[in-house]
């Protein structure tokens, strides 16, 4: 169901205001790039410091925008139980094709915490959920236990976006799950490795910027051609490690600017790049010809 590439799109911000213009443009890249989804309102949106309001109007400019040309899963997650469902059932209004949902963060839940979380949200909804275990913001990872539990009990959560940072985990995860399950990276830089063991896309902060490009890696590697894809890997390697070298989206908006394609606007406590981070990225930028 999540085969392929998801683009976690940033929200593009004019003098702290949604610049609506710019986010469909940047949709419409993604479309033209052959992206097979767009994830508003992620990690990478700045979710947290969007208010309800202008959480659903992201959503809704998507799904008015793509027009059922590529898929739109929208990020709902929440460290309250009721506000992830509340989200969710929103999304679904609004026309979404699945939400992807981060484990609630802070809070610190068990793991049978997790398990009724979901398990709320789950029963609340339509839509076809992939759960979302970051434990470097959150502070918890989904158990592959919790996992496997949730997915013998809810038909509709049927992926994971994993980003653990381990490859070890995501064998783990293949080896528990049923075939149908999907596994998705939520880092650029462990697509490739992921992939070699079970995964069958990303949702990629990179793929804002080389839709195309991310795209064709993860097609190659599914292909089974893994020394082409390899070489795909390297040349973009370092760009995707560049994009994190401050907190994401910095980085990620700050190289769209480059471009043109929007503001580098980002919304406190998040903050401008440095300028030695700025040399960074625009460096990344140079060695994978887009300068």
């Amino acid at each position: 169901m999540f085969e392929g590439t998801f683009t976690a799109l940033v929200t593009p911000f004019l003098q702290d205001r949604l610049d609506e213009a710019a986010f469909v443009q940047l949709i419409e890249s993604q479309i033209h790039g052959g992206i097979t989804g767009v994830v508003p309102v992620g990690t990478t949106g700045e979710s947290p410091t969007l208010d309800h309001d202008e959480h659903h109007r992201v959503i809704e400019l998507a799904v008015k925008t793509v027009q059922g040309r590529c898929k739109v899963i929208a990020g709902t997650g929440s460290n309250s139980t009721t506000e992830a469902v509340s989200l969710t059932c929103e999304a679904e209004r609004l026309g979404a094709d699945g939400a992807l949902i981060v484990a609630p963060y802070y809070n610190k839940p068990t793991q049978a915490g997790l398990v009724a979380h979901y398990s709320a949200i789950a029963a609340a909804t339509k839509l076809p959920i992939m759960l979302y275990s970051i434990p470097g913001r959150c502070g918890i990872e989904i158990g592959v236990d919790t996992v496997v539990t949730l997915a013998e009990r809810h038909s509709n959560i049927v992926a994971i976006k994993e980003a653990g940072g381990s490859v070890e985990r995501v064998s783990q995860l293949r080896a528990a799950l049923p075939e149908h399950f999907d596994i998705l990276s939520g880092d650029d830089s462990l697509t490739l490795p992921f992939l070699s063991v079970g995964a069958v896309g990303v949702v990629s902060v990179a793929s804002n910027i080389i839709p195309d490009q991310v795209g064709a890696l993860v097609k190659t590697a599914l292909s089974g051609d893994y020394a082409s894809a390899r070489k795909q890997h390297f040349h973009l390697y370092t760009l995707f490690k560049e994009l994190f070298v401050e907190s994401n989206p910095a980085p990620t908006k700050y190289a769209l600017s480059l471009l043109g394609k929007m503001h580098s606007d980002v919304r406190l406590p998040l903050a401008p790049l440095t300028d030695s981070s700025r040399a960074r990225v625009e460096a990344a930028m140079r060695l994978t010809g887009l300068l």
